[in-house]
């Protein structure tokens, strides 16, 4: 495809309006999570608009992929902010997550207020184990990828013993993990040498506006005091917002979910555990089961699937009634916009903060032992998390006392495994098949 791409014109600069109406647009299709996503910005932004070119894409998604927090976001921001400075990253970023928090916030509400009713009984009965099976691909498809020697498989292992058997916090597995790589990169450095990013690529699509030469503006080069500068603002709107929230509810969703934000390798799947550790066991903000309808939800809408923590925070808010029984929907509101906010605020500190650091070097980053042993972490608390799920799903009326207790649903453990056949030998959107299982769900639920 070289020849009729060195044809190709330079492209035209982008006017901030331009960039503002493609991070508003896509805000409203990222579906597919982390994968969807990128493939959604690098088929528009490399391929078609050529704003950018593919190795400084892969450069930037490289960064961010070791960063904790939803990459696909923090991926709109930098590139937000090579376009347009700091507002552009601003911009692109809340762009990214602010359809998903309304979209999933009046799910939220409809499931909150009319959960009893059968249709909408019968549409979640069907997605709840459609759930199940995508948590379980994720693990395998995580685990497929990383774990490429004996060593990584002992640590996915061990990670699933410390998070199910012994019940440790995933924080502490996280650091665990990525102590454990960064020793391992020194003593062992051939079986960490596996994990950490995307390769680059020999691909050509033509002349981009932010190519492989073009040289750095101002903006983009590393300045102590812009940097200072960004920390001290970023410090104060955090303790501003905390300083809001006198309602105890709230302040402790602001404390909570500041901590999930700065916890969260391996994207959301990896986090889960520690969402559900604070928000079932701790906090009480909601049950187990409508935190497998929440990842329902997420996985229906547009935006990071970390945005479930809105529906955790939704769902906190109105169950503790903050603001009183009548005004439930605003109470939850509140909820999901602290979770939001304080979810994704440290992305953008992380992007505005490390990019003038990385885009001094054009080279690989030589950061992925650490990361690698996170990842392969990771693997056994998803695996962890699949196994939750499921025993939610399959014995509904189980308890921890009584772990198999109540009928065993076979319908149920049948559309788990469909539903795993169609994503893993047959590589069905997850999409269609969280439709194909809704629609499963609603006839059994009105048969029996």
């Amino acid at each position: 495809m070289s020849e009729n791409n060195e044809n190709l014109s330079h492209p035209a600069p982008v006017s901030f309006g331009e960039a503002f109406k493609y991070w508003l647009k896509l805000g409203f299709i990222s579906f597919g999570g982390p994968a969807g996503q990128i493939s959604i910005m690098h088929q528009e932004l490399v391929e078609k608009k050529r704003w950018i070119s593919e190795r400084r894409f892969l450069h930037a998604l490289n960064f961010c992929m070791v960063l904790p927090g939803p990459e696909a976001q923090q991926l709109a921001i930098y590139i937000g902010w090579l376009l347009h400075r700091t507002w552009g990253g601003i911009v692109a970023g809340t762009l990214f997550v602010l359809p998903s928090l309304f979209i999933l916030a009046g799910l939220t509400y409809v499931y909150m207020a009319f959960g009893d009713v059968k249709f909408v009984q019968g549409v979640f009965n069907g997605i709840k184990p459609a759930v199940v099976a995508i948590v379980v691909f994720a693990a395998w498809r995580i685990g497929s990828r990383a774990l490429k020697n004996n060593l990584l498989w002992a640590m996915a292992a061990l990670s699933f013993i410390a998070i199910f058997a012994l019940k440790i916090p995933f924080p502490y597995i996280v650091l665990g993990a990525g102590l454990l790589g960064f020793i391992g990169g020194k003593l062992m450095p051939e079986k960490f040498r596996v994990g950490g990013g995307h390769g680059a690529s020999n691909k050509q699509y033509g002349p981009a506006l932010i190519d492989d030469d073009t040289p750095p503006p101002d903006h983009v080069k590393f300045s102590a005091a812009r940097l200072a500068v960004l920390l001290l603002s970023c410090l104060v709107l955090w303790g501003a917002a905390m300083l809001l929230l006198t309602e105890p509810t709230l302040r402790d969703m602001g404390e909570f979910f500041t901590k999930a934000a700065l916890v969260t390798f391996g994207g959301a799947y990896a986090v889960l555990p520690y969402v559900y550790q604070g928000g079932v066991e701790h906090y009480h903000w909601l049950t187990g089961t409508q935190m497998i309808d929440g990842l329902a939800l997420g996985e229906t809408t547009p935006g990071p699937l970390i945005m479930v923590v809105s529906f955790v925070g939704f769902v906190g808010a109105w169950t503790k009634q903050i603001f009183g029984p009548d005004a439930l929907f605003l109470a939850g509101f509140a909820g999901a916009s602290v979770a939001t906010f304080f979810t994704f605020l440290p992305s953008f500190l992380f992007i505005l903060a490390g990019a003038p650091l990385v885009e001094s070097t054009h080279g690989d980053l030589k950061f992925t032992a650490p990361l690698t042993g996170i990842t392969a972490a990771v693997v056994g608390v998803i695996l962890n998390l699949a196994i939750f799920f499921g025993w939610h799903v399959l014995w509904p009326r189980a308890t921890e006392a009584a772990p198999f207790s109540g009928s065993f649903e076979w319908f149920y453990a049948l559309i788990s495994i469909a539903a795993f056949i169609a994503l893993w030998k047959y590589k069905q959107d997850i999409m269609r098949v969280i439709g194909a299982c809704a629609a499963l769900g609603l006839i059994y639920t009105f048969a029996i």
